[in-house]
């Protein structure tokens, strides 16, 4: 099989569509599928070092419907994770390739041959001629370092006195502030840890208080193993938060945009993770900080719920998927036509 990766990494949009992107390199790698990604890694560096390591061959990005149609012509299957697409399915299938899309809600919905909403509460989507729709969170592809983390968290459990905090927002460097306002509210907790903020720009850690010491670093490759040893994370909704509950780390979450809102309001009403709201609602984030820091059990079990909910096999299901269309010998289009060559051939 040969497989493009279309997806993006940037400020403003974090590296979660890139990170995923990664996920299904590695399985279609594993499974010994030729892959190439098309699209930007900016503020990402550490994510397009591992499509290296895996010997994707890298694309120049192409931005509409005609452009990846006329990409697509070399390759037995597209994955399309961006949001900022409109419909192409029509232009993918008549180059000869099925088209894999991955949505969120309302967001980036797309006909495909394969939809994927690996959300933790996915929204019901209007009949629009996709063949197979893979819905929930045992569809969500996750990096092997997060199924290694999740492995080395099951067998060990971090130290908790004093507790080690990790603060991530995601690749974009537009939240800074929202980074230091968390930092400042862990510090008015008043509560000894040890925090490490992961973060682009130049967020600003406050005077500790005593028994506290902060760390402002880059994000980099070491991410999965910081959250496998953290006792509590700040993160965002995004796909952090499938990270997250895979690893198995309690977490506090923030919900930054639109987008992470039905991810965000189902952790939390699933207990799988606590809610500090939006930025414009972190006023009071260290009152609801202060019993995550004070209590382990608490802590623990917002982490056994959440490893319970996201087992990190989804990458591999969603090629099967992909796969047993294959065997089924050609893509249709979204009118139910079957359009260009079986795939292979």
């Amino acid at each position: 099989m040969r497989l493009l990766l279309r997806a993006d990494a940037s400020a403003t949009a974090g590296a979660g569509h890139l990170a995923r992107a990664v996920a299904f390199a590695e399985e279609a790698r594993d499974r010994g599928w030729t892959v190439a990604f098309s699209g930007e890694t900016a503020g990402a560096g550490w994510l397009a070092e591992r499509l290296a390591e895996l010997g994707v061959r890298m694309l120049a990005p192409v931005h509409d419907a005609a452009g990846l149609g006329t990409l697509a012509g070399g390759f037995d299957a597209v994955v399309v994770d961006h949001y900022g697409f409109g419909e192409l399915r029509n232009e993918v299938n008549a180059a000869g390739a099925a088209l894999v899309s991955l949505e969120g809600g309302r967001f980036g919905r797309r006909a495909a041959d394969v939809v994927v909403d690996s959300g933790l509460r996915p929204a019901d989507r209007p009949e629009d001629g996709s063949t197979v729709v893979l819905a929930g969170a045992r569809f969500a592809p996750l990096r092997q370092s997060v199924l290694r983390a999740r492995e080395w968290r099951a067998r060990r459990r971090p130290r908790g006195e004093p507790p080690r905090v990790v603060v991530v927002l995601g690749g974009g460097a537009v939240w800074q502030h929202t980074v230091t306002r968390l930092l400042h509210a862990l510090r008015d907790t008043g509560l000894p840890f040890e925090a490490e903020a992961l973060a682009h720009g130049e967020p600003r850690a406050p005077a500790p208080a005593p028994g506290q010491r902060f760390l402002v670093l880059p994000p980099d490759t070491e991410l999965p193993r910081r959250l496998a040893e953290a006792d509590l994370v700040l993160s965002a909704a995004g796909v952090t938060l499938l990270e997250l509950c895979c690893i198995g780390a309690p977490a506090a979450l923030v919900c930054l945009v639109d987008n992470q809102e039905r991810g965000y309001r189902a952790a939390v009403e699933q207990e799988l993770a606590a809610g500090l709201g939006s930025p414009a609602e972190l006023d009071g984030a260290a009152e609801l900080l202060r019993p995550l820091l004070r209590h382990p059990s608490r802590r623990e079990e917002l982490a056994e719920r959440a490893a319970g909910a996201v087992d990190g096999r989804g990458a591999a299901r969603v090629l099967d998927e992909l796969h047993a269309l294959r065997l089924a010998g050609t893509w249709a289009a979204a009118d139910g036509t079957p359009r260009g060559r079986p795939p292979g051939a």
